[in-house]
């Protein structure tokens, strides 16, 4: 008999160790040895027990306690039986023991979560519908080694924290329970005690593959998403000689439905309209914001609670979750790529998240100085952790392996290079050998990149780094941090620093237009023009250009023009596509009405002949990161703002591009060129059908003269159209 202390432990909900007490036990009393079968479950008025195997009555058992405890001893008992319960509310229903299951967590699992090296902890950790001993249900397990006790709540146990507690697997610090019944779609949380004895806010499963929407915050039990084979056609399209021009994306506001609400379209509406548009465009990716689960809409995705879970805000309503694994199927189907912002550099503090996860700095340094983002009011995970980096990097397979994305854009990386990011004197720790690097840092996300080059060899990791930390996208064995891109940050502002300027000033900040060069090929770069150029008082890209409103356009056109010129993948934020002329606002959609304006119409045209020039011309994309597909044929001339610069592919054949940055025509320019022979005009960003003046070479065409210039034996002469970048190519 179970004595009294261990069933007031299990009433009150702080029995840590209920399989000692719970479900069949022999009472080891030598031949008159007895088997005890002992019942918790509240709520219950009378429960008998049946034999599994053949649904027969095998006895009853005896109420020790009105909360819900049962308990009496048998001659023999079935391994497998069930409970017949009779329920305080007049209701009867036939139950599963969950005390009666062994230990969920192999012993291999056990000790690779241990020595933090599970490749794929997602797969044993969380809620995992499956079936166990012929008994359907969902295994739960969760790790919080100093917690006192740990149970799983859900609307199966009307959220009562002692009537599910979980057995605690001490050798990795996971507690883990199987719930017979328990199937995809119920909302569950983990109630916890920390070391003191004290509950704790009730925690959403770090593992969870989906939640509930904000405001509400429980996890759902959903089904393991299907391993997604590796692809060989994605594998090249996402290749360092492969023209890479990525849509940047934020789902909620792209485009809404004003007429309802001004809601959300769901993955599905999305797949319809984003997939062709951005396919009609000549993107050849869509980069979305975080599409994990967040509290903030606000936030924009950059402060997830539930990093294995998309977003619930696009599911349609009663659909469950599946519908961003369609979106990405689609988003193939149409030959295009699908980059994620994915974000291990922070994560909010709100009470049903990873802070303080049982009672203790789990997931987060202790220290503010080590732990909490002054900038952004997140806290820091611990790198130096095992299991933390386990966490991190099995999500990152998850992604890419269970959803098949083409590749993660890691955001805000500066910020975890660096100990003293963003913090005065005394605001950080150094490092053990007294510098500002952040090492514990550095060896997650080198040991992030070799995973992913290893496990999912198609994919590419992107970093969003703005400091001149060394090797970002060189792989590790040299010493590089193992990205395979990084954004060129500094092309951002210094180009935009220079486009906003008025072109009477420009030849004084030449410079600004031609440094990118200096550093080109120092690393794996995109060019970005993100959604960070939109926000915060910025204005539009459009808005920063100087001069009237034709001036402004051409500005614009211009700029794309040396962007898609300029050796480096692409990206553009939504809405640059078209001009927008507003800042981006997360809460209402892109101002598509935008595109009645012809004007605005033209540069939607430009960036889509931009895309598609960029695509078919090998000599755009192929070298972008080796200086031999570059040559500067003029760029020295500051006082009339012209550049012209050759882009080679790898058969040698090459492109012109000619920039005209100030609203000046140039009559009878001359461009010396690498070789003799007839050049046509593809593309001027100044023709009319973009909003341009129309100017250019007579005819599009130019035959090369024997006059040396800028260092060729041939040259050329030309029109410059007045604020514009042409595009030649020599004749076959």
């Amino acid at each position: 008999m179970l004595p009294d202390h261990e069933i007031e432990r299990l009433r009150s909900g702080r029995h840590a160790d209920p399989f000692a007490v719970l479900g069949r036990h022999d009472d080891g009393s030598g031949a008159a040895s007895r088997v005890w079968l002992r019942a918790w479950l509240p709520g219950a008025q009378a429960v008998a027990v049946l034999d599994a195997a053949t649904g027969q009555p095998v006895g009853v058992l005896a109420p020790r306690h009105p909360d819900g405890f049962f308990e009496a001893p048998f001659a023999s008992a079935p391994a497998d039986y069930r409970w017949q319960v009779r329920w305080q509310d007049g209701g009867e229903s036939v139950v599963d023991d969950p005390y009666r299951f062994p230990p969920l967590l192999g012993e291999t699992d056990v000790w690779l979560l241990a020595e933090g090296t599970h490749l794929r902890p997602f797969e044993v950790l969380g809620a995992q519908p499956r079936e166990l001993m012929g008994v359907e249900g969902t295994a739960f397990a969760v790790w919080a080694p100093n917690a006192q006790r740990v149970s799983v709540v859900g609307d199966f146990n009307h959220w009562n924290g002692a009537a599910h507690p979980m057995r605690l697997r001490s050798e990795c610090g996971v507690w883990e329970l199987f719930l017979p019944g328990v199937r995809a779609g119920a909302r569950y949380k983990f109630e916890l005690l920390d070391a003191q004895g004290h509950r704790l806010p009730q925690k959403a499963d770090p593992y969870a593959r989906a939640s509930e929407l904000r405001p509400s915050t429980a996890s759902v039990v959903a089904p393991m998403p299907a391993l997604r084979p590796p692809s060989a056609q994605r594998q090249a399209a996402n290749a360092l000689d492969a023209p890479v021009s990525l849509y940047e994306v934020h789902l909620g506001s792209w485009k809404r439905r004003p007429h309802e609400g001004n809601r959300w379209l769901t993955w599905d509406e999305l797949a319809d309209e984003l997939v062709p548009y951005a396919q009609d465009m000549g993107f050849t990716h869509l980069e979305l914001l975080p599409v994990s689960e967040h509290p903030f809409d606000g936030s924009w995705g950059y402060q997830p609670i539930g990093l294995y879970a998309p977003t619930s805000r696009f599911d349609a309503p009663g659909e469950g979750p599946g519908g961003f694994d369609r979106f990405v199927q689609r988003a193939h189907d149409a030959g295009l790529g699908v980059v994620i912002d994915w974000v291990p550099a922070h994560f909010p503090s709100d009470e049903h998240g990873l802070a303080r996860f049982d009672g203790t700095h789990l997931y987060e340094h202790a220290d503010p100085r080590e732990g909490f983002h002054q900038d952004w009011n997140t806290l820091i995970y611990n790198f130096g952790r095992a299991e933390v980096r386990n966490f991190l990097v099995g999500n990152a397979l998850y992604w890419l392996e269970r959803h098949d994305v083409d590749g993660l854009r890691v955001d805000a990386v500066a910020s975890m290079l660096y100990r003293d990011y963003s913090r005065k004197d005394g605001e950080w720790v150094p490092n053990e050998f007294g510098g500002r690097e952040n090492l514990e840092a550095i060896g997650f996300l080198k040991r992030l990149n070799e995973v992913v080059g290893v496990e999912r060899g198609q994919a590419v990791t992107i970093a969003e780094e703005s400091t001149a930390f060394p090797a970002v996208s060189r792989p590790v064995y040299a010493n590089g941090l193992g990205f395979h891109y990084k954004w060129n940050m500094g092309w951002m502002h210094d180009t935009l620093h220079y486009f906003g300027r008025d072109p009477l000033y420009r030849q004084h900040h030449h410079g600004e237009i031609t440094f990118s060069l200096v550093y080109a090929f120092n690393e794996n770069f995109v060019l970005p023009l993100s959604h960070d150029e939109v926000v915060h008082g910025k204005g539009s890209i459009l808005a920063r250009m100087p001069g009237d409103r034709w001036q402004r356009f051409a500005n614009l056109r211009a700029y794309y023009g040396f962007m898609f010129g300029h050796p480096g993948k692409k990206l553009l934020f939504m809405g640059c596509e078209f001009a927008q002329e507003r800042e981006w606002n997360h809460d209402a959609s892109l101002d598509w009405h935008l595109l009645d304006d012809p004007m605005h119409r033209g540069v939607q045209s430009l960036v889509r002949d931009l895309n598609a020039l960029y695509r078919r011309t090998p000599a755009l994309h192929q070298r972008d990161f080796t200086p031999d597909g570059f040559e500067w044929l003029s760029h020295d001339d500051a006082h009339h703002s012209v550049l012209a610069f050759a882009r080679r592919g790898a058969d040698g054949r090459f492109i012109v591009v000619v920039c005209n940055l100030t609203p000046v025509v140039r009559e009878g320019w001359r461009i010396g060129v690498p070789e003799p022979g007839h050049y046509r005009e593809v593309l001027n960003t100044d023709a009319a059908a973009y909003g341009g003046s129309n100017v250019g070479t007579p005819f599009g065409a130019a035959a090369s003269q024997a006059v040396a210039w800028h260092g060729h034996a041939q040259s050329l002469l030309l029109t410059l159209p007045p604020l514009a970048t042409v595009f030649l190519e020599l004749a076959s």
